[in-house]
């Protein structure tokens, strides 16, 4: 994976992080997180269980596209509850024994 392509995941968080400071009705996003903590959470749960089912499918294209779903609405979650990507990273860092 590049750095391109993880730096991409910061992009999209900013743009979370701006969807939930500045609302407009155009945005998915914003009204995703109007919804509610719940509504969020659900749809977390949702893309999880999709992508466990795309995976047992075995299509390669709907296991791609199931893993963005749930990783977008895994960002929206968490951002939601104050928490950044980074935190999560150094917490799976400070897991890994070499």
């Amino acid at each position: 994976m590049s750095n391109s392509e993880l730096n991409f995941l910061a992009t999209l968080e900013s743009i979370v992080a701006d969807r939930l400071e500045n609302p407009s009705r155009e945005s998915y996003t914003a009204s995703l997180i109007a919804s509610g903590p719940q509504r969020v959470a659900q749809k977390v749960g949702e893309e999880a269980v999709e992508l466990a089912l795309a995976s047992v499918g075995g299509d390669r294209n709907d296991i791609v596209n199931e893993a963005a779903d749930l990783l977008f609405h895994m960002l929206v979650l968490l951002r939601n509850q104050d928490v950044v990507l980074a935190d999560v990273v150094r917490e799976l860092e400070s897991r890994h024994t070499a």
